[in-house]
């Protein structure tokens, strides 16, 4: 699954930006609160608008403190997954138990840093687990190769059905990355100037979902 980042699209059109990727899977929306990371983008009233703006489903990556506060707000908007950080919330389950009952879907993201064993037992009760492959906060970073040993990690969990997530990676994903992540095990790409930087989106995302099958071999 292809996951654009409206974090490198155009601020002033993004329904117009959103309709560029319209055959993307799905929609991702970099939330900042310039606190929990050193930048702010945008919240609430704008996933709202964005929600009556396209189909494609809104994958939220709260990128905030206090998330076990937020997240619901993301999931009764309409947002299909609503990502929360390991590093941030403070009561994991419960605030997935929260986004679910108001039907989304529960993600819940890791620091390049965040060791994935302390985390196992939570990821039973989320649908996606993002593994950032690059510090969170900015756009535009270089992807960081030692974060696929955690990517290998949540893949065998998965495969050996210890977890039911979705795999999914986040920070310098692009033509010459995404085989890496796809190989490693990763099911979902985000991708943001790889994909909005180009004049042709769509042919953009058609091609790094090539990439990425061609990769996977699963």
């Amino acid at each position: 699954m292809i996951a654009p980042s409206i974090l490198s699209a155009d601020f002033a059109r993004l329904a117009d930006e959103a309709a560029r990727v319209s055959d993307a899977d799905w929609l991702h929306v970099d939330v900042m609160d310039n606190h929990f990371v050193p930048n702010l983008t945008l919240g609430l009233p704008v996933v709202q608008a964005l929600r009556a703006a396209t189909d494609i489903p809104l994958d939220c990556h709260l990128m905030i403190e206090d998330p076990d506060r937020w997240a619901v707000g993301y999931a009764e908007a309409g947002a299909y997954n609503v990502t929360v950080h390991a590093e941030a919330v403070r009561d994991p389950i419960r605030t997935a138990a929260d986004i679910r009952a108001a039907g989304g879907k529960a993600g819940l993201s890791l620091k390049p840093g965040t060791s994935l064993d302390d985390w196992s037992d939570a990821l039973a009760h989320f649908d996606t687990l993002l593994v950032m492959t690059v510090e969170p906060g900015f756009g535009g970073q270089s992807f960081m190769p030692e974060t696929m040993a955690k990517v290998r990690q949540a893949r065998r969990l998965v495969d050996t059905g210890h977890l039911t997530v979705v795999v999914q990676v986040d920070g310098g994903i692009n033509a010459d990355t995404i085989g890496q992540a796809a190989e490693a095990g990763a099911d979902c790409f985000v991708a943001g100037s790889a994909v909005y930087s180009t004049e042709d989106p769509a042919a953009a995302i058609a091609r790094l979902r090539q990439l990425a099958a061609d990769a996977a071999g699963r």
